[in-house]
């Protein structure tokens, strides 16, 4: 259903993009046109829709066989404010909720003189994200209706599923993440200036900055005794409305 809506709605903004920006008509965004002078303000205010990818990057203390990640897509919402700085820097705080999934294969090798059972080779990692990024616009100069940009910043996240304090670990089939992470990102997208709106899809790398791994009791646990750390990487694409 998830993948129905989004295709839909890709087609019906396809249609739209098509009508109004392939033209010579540049869209007007002065005091006079409405709401197309939002452009301008001080402060914008919007929403974005979107779809992310996450994943892990470990740092192991032996090398042994790496730790499989089964990534699955997952889903952004949120909501953004809009500091105008000047005709080409914007600063932008986008809040939104983050929901997501990796599943953990660990190899037969981590579990050596220790009994097993194949439920004990995968931890599925449930991830809600309450994610809060600060970040800097840099846009080129307006193009007819088309302003690419690129964009970066900092971000900080509360895992809502993390299960941190939870006292149950790997040996009760409970993997466990740090309830709070911080992040950097880097990205790129293009806004379309369209009659009542603007438009915007973008593409953002996530990238982990503090270990995120919750270690078992065990200090020899063979989920987590070899990794030394852990770290999220992710992609978004999203589509903003202002």
């Amino acid at each position: 259903m998830r993948n129905v809506f989004f295709l839909i709605s890709f087609l019906f903004f396809t249609q739209i993009i098509h009508a109004q920006l392939f033209t010579k008509e540049k869209i007007s965004y002065d005091a006079n046109q409405g709401r197309g002078s939002t452009d301008n303000n001080l402060l914008r205010w919007g929403y974005f829709l979107g779809f992310s990818n996450y994943d892990f990057n470990f740092d192991y203390n032996q090398d042994l066989r790496d730790i499989f990640v089964k990534r699955s897509v997952g889903f952004n919402v949120g909501l953004i404010g809009n500091l105008r700085v000047n005709n080409f820097i914007d600063l932008r705080l986008e809040p939104g909720l983050l929901i997501t999934t990796r599943e953990l294969f660990y190899s037969p090798e981590f579990f050596q003189g220790i009994s097993f059972g194949n439920n004990d080779l995968i931890r599925e990692v449930k991830s809600t994200y309450i994610h809060i990024p600060l970040l800097v616009k840099i846009s080129t100069k307006r193009i007819n209706n088309f302003k690419p940009f690129i964009v970066g910043g900092f971000s900080t996240a509360l895992n809502l599923s993390s299960n941190e304090e939870n006292p149950d670990d790997n040996s009760n089939g409970q993997f466990r993440t740090t309830k709070n992470s911080l992040f950097y990102e880097l990205g790129f997208g293009i806004d379309f200036y369209l009659y009542n709106f603007k438009f915007t899809p973008t593409i953002r790398g996530l990238f982990g900055i503090n270990d995120e791994l919750v270690r078992d009791e065990d200090p020899n646990s063979p989920w987590t005794s070899n990794i030394n750390s852990m770290k999220t990487r992710g992609l978004f694409i999203n589509f903003t409305f202002q």
